[in-house]
């Protein structure tokens, strides 16, 4: 499954258990909060100042 900038958090992780460590590489600590679950991967790398297009790629070649 193609991840994509508007699947949530919860929705990566279950999708690909590998995704928390990339996410967590980026500067996204915060990965198993509660909030963060329901929060979009965009919403995510805004909060943080991620580059969302860099993220999404780096999420897809790991899958």
């Amino acid at each position: 499954m193609k991840i994509t900038k508007d699947m949530t958090i919860g929705e990566i992780i279950r999708t690909n258990p590998n995704a928390a460590q990339i996410l967590m590489g980026f500067g996204m600590g915060c990965i198993g909060c509660p909030a963060s679950q329901a929060e979009t991967l965009e919403e995510a790398s805004q909060v943080h100042g991620m580059d969302i297009n860099k993220l999404v790629d780096a999420l897809n070649q790991n899958q």
